[in-house]
């Protein structure tokens, strides 16, 4: 090979990366499309009381990334990780278009299929894009970084189909959605051939010797379908959730700290020093993750959302935070590596606190903004934007670096455990993160809805929530900065 082309070979991106690309694109526009909504509906429609709605959000959190876990050691060991996204994607086109009939039935039913199919999809597409390079190709961590980008173009899918939920209502909005991943589905249909060849996501050749492999994957596919209406159950009655999600917690709690204090004395430390990030980590998310409930419903009934006499719909604003990634996500890795080359190394537990102090001065920005709400209780809009802004900005500090710490921490005999448990933790935190909401549950007038809220009420119970969490986001911050020093030495050199 000639040094041009192998240059040029070092350089490029295999185009099997676009089929990826656009597809989770597609998929994350129809996640984030419908979470948007999601409150909302339930609320509107529905008549939900607030904490009816919060409820069912976060038990639906918890549930979307506790089946992830499951989803991945299935494609691991049985079907491969082409055949689990695209089995998992029908799922969840089917999921949404359900959601579209607009009932109490179809939101449980639509949800639950939306649940069992993105514990399939997610853990797996995201798994194909590191198949496509070899393990030490430089070219990887600028393949993610595109990759992460079509995440975050999808998630920007509230400022379409807000103002479509707004104007024809929420079958056509909850429709499009359906729409958008059924896109999806098509661009990674057509594009299997391409990763076929690159030998991407294909069976696991330990599962094609099982003599009886393809009636055990049909029988992964009816077992998946029959979850379906087990799931809508658990939704519709999530308090059940109780006795599930704290015993899951506790055995992989158990799990991890056995192998730690059977291993040697530099893994234990370690497996503590994991351990203690992994609850910071589920705080942070708790808290993030109030963007889908308290805060959307703040921003429904405290906000000002006209911009020069143009009335922006409530989930239109969900888009801020992938608006913001896509501004801020490049000068933090430049401020990384520049500080790094000036000698001033950042380490994990450091950005973690600063995470979360940022999370903390967000949740400020909407306690700040009611000093400035005018006599209905209406808060200046640059308020819940800065909010968001600053969430975003903790999230860049938190969230890439997570996975990386879990890998260089974690031995090698029990990292895929750890793994899970890092994944199991942001559905623990979306758990937690329902009970946090329900404390902003407002009073309705008799009929219920959105609309039948009393706004200087509402401001009063959501900023006395918000200041709550601003102040423990503060003082986690500060505990984490205290603990840096015993955790750097708990790491043993890991940055």
């Amino acid at each position: 090979m000639s040094t041009e082309n192998k240059t040029q070979t070092q350089t490029k991106h295999p185009r099997e990366l676009n089929i990826l690309f656009f597809a989770e694109m597609w998929e994350r526009f129809s996640f984030y499309g419908m979470r948007a909504m999601l409150v909302l509906f339930m609320t509107s429609i529905l008549a939900y009381p607030d904490n009816k709605a919060y409820a069912i959000y976060g038990a639906y959190g918890a549930l979307v990334y506790g089946m992830g876990f499951l989803g991945g050691i299935i494609s691991d060991r049985y079907i491969g990780s082409q055949k689990a996204v695209f089995f998992g994607g029908i799922l969840m086109a089917i999921g949404q278009f359900i959601l579209s009939i607009g009932s109490e039935w179809s939101l449980f039913y639509g949800l639950a299929f939306v649940v069992v199919g993105n514990g399939f999809l997610k853990p797996n597409i995201s798994t194909m894009v590191g198949g496509l390079y070899e393990p030490d190709d430089p070219r990887k961590d600028s393949a993610f970084t595109i990759f992460y980008m079509g995440i975050n173009l999808g998630a920007m899918a509230p400022l379409i189909l807000g103002f479509i939920r707004r104007d024809f209502g929420f079958n056509l909005a909850f429709a499009l959605v359906g729409v958008g991943m059924s896109l999806g589905l098509w661009v990674f249909f057509n594009g299997r051939a391409k990763l076929t060849a690159k030998g991407v996501g294909m069976v696991p050749e330990s599962a094609k010797k099982m003599a009886n492999w393809q009636q055990l994957e049909m029988a992964i596919y009816a077992i998946a379908v029959v979850m379906v209406p087990v799931i809508a159950y658990a939704l519709q009655n999530n308090g059940i959730l109780i006795y599930f999600v704290p015993t899951f917690a506790l055995i992989i709690l158990g799990t991890i700290l056995y192998n730690a204090f059977n291993g040697s004395t530099q893994e234990r430390e370690m497996l503590f020093a994991m351990l203690t990030l992994i609850i910071f980590s589920i705080l942070f998310w708790a808290f993030f993750e109030q963007a889908g409930s308290s805060i959307n419903l703040f921003t429904e009934r405290n906000v000002q959302k006209t911009i020069f006499g143009f009335a922006i719909p409530t989930d239109v604003f969900q888009a801020i935070n992938a608006i913001f990634i896509i501004i801020f996500a490049i000068p933090f890795s430049i401020l990384w590596v520049w500080l790094a080359k000036n000698g001033i190394e950042i380490s994990t537990p450091f950005k973690f606190s600063l995470g979360i102090l940022q999370l903390g001065l967000g949740f400020y920005m909407f306690v700040l903004g009611a000093s400035f709400a005018d006599s209905e209780g209406m808060v200046p809009l640059i308020f819940l934007i800065l909010g968001y802004m600053f969430h975003t900005t903790g999230e860049i500090c938190l969230s890439p670096v997570g996975l990386s710490m879990i890998t260089k921490l974690s031995p090698a005999r029990i990292v895929s455990t750890s793994m899970g448990a890092w994944f199991f933790s942001v559905s623990l935190a979306h758990y937690v993160g329902g009970f946090i909401a329900q404390m902003t549950s407002v009073p309705h007038t008799e009929g219920g809805g959105a609309e039948k809220v009393n706004g200087l009420a509402s401001l009063q119970i959501y900023t006395g929530i918000f200041q709550s969490v601003a102040i423990t986001a503060v003082v986690a911050g500060i505990l984490l900065l205290l603990l840096i020093p015993l955790l750097r030495k708990w790491m043993h050199g890991v940055k």
